[in-house]
């Protein structure tokens, strides 16, 4: 879809306003996030913290979640996420052969599909990589939701706890709000075992940090195919995994 100069000023403006209120400049940050799923051991911590931090609704919304992906003996895949793994996972039985958790969240593409039909310009990314939802113009279509091939978007429900996000769309936006502040994302800060770790590449002590964990690690993305351009990396993840 191509924006019309109506919209794209409008996120132009947006930005430029944003950026005077926060005293931040996207221009010295670039953003990318590293799951390592050989590290995680599926607590659910980082899907309570985001759900806290962030005024997520109870019950099926998440803007993170964690699936756990089961082989069996005879061959059988199963993925289960009881309660988006809020409250953990049970124990698996004898017949398993392998066993690992992938955490979710949205993969702040930087070919972003819920960009590209979002008619109003309420979805835009910013600069530093970043896809935000504008509460203020959305007007929950569902467009974007329907785009997205991670399902890493929902509709805050109309009984949500934070009003002004009624009947609008959702979506982790990396903490932004504490990113841009020089903090960390929610659930990075939380997970025990540092299975979430996000990093500024415009840092030059973060970005030798990302570069060397890509070099030393099996690092894929989700649905490459569909060339997204996901700026979240994961480690040790089966190709099946999608």
């Amino acid at each position: 879809m191509i924006m019309s100069g109506a919209v794209g000023g409008l996120i132009g403006l947006r930005l430029k306003a944003e950026a005077i209120h926060t005293n931040y400049n996207w221009n010295d940050h670039n953003y990318a996030f590293v799951v390592d799923s050989t590290k995680c051991i599926g607590c659910g911590r980082c899907v309570v913290a985001c759900k806290v931090e962030n005024d997520v609704p109870e019950g099926h919304y998440f803007r993170t979640w964690v699936e756990r992906y089961t082989w069996y003996k005879d061959g059988e895949l199963k993925v289960d996420s009881p309660d988006g793994g809020f409250y953990g996972f049970p124990e698996v039985d004898d017949e398993v052969v392998k066993s690992y958790f992938v955490p979710k969240l949205c993969n702040q593409c930087d070919n972003p599909p819920c960009v590209q039909v979002c008619p109003v310009g309420a979805t835009y990314k910013t600069p530093d990589g970043v896809v935000l939802v504008d509460e203020k113009y959305c007007m929950g279509c569902r467009y974007c939701i329907q785009a997205c091939p991670y399902g890493a978007r929902y509709l805050y429900p109309a009984d949500g706890p934070k009003e002004s996000r009624r009947n609008t769309v959702d979506k982790c936006t990396f903490c932004y709000h504490r990113i841009t502040k020089g903090g960390k994302p929610a659930c990075v800060e939380v997970c025990p075992t540092q299975a979430r770790r996000i990093f500024d590449l415009k840092d030059d002590k973060q970005s030798a940090e990302f570069y060397e964990l890509i070099a030393k690690n099996r690092i894929s993305v989700l649905k490459p195919e569909l060339g997204t351009k996901s700026r979240v990396f994961y480690i040790g993840i089966d190709s099946e995994v999608r």
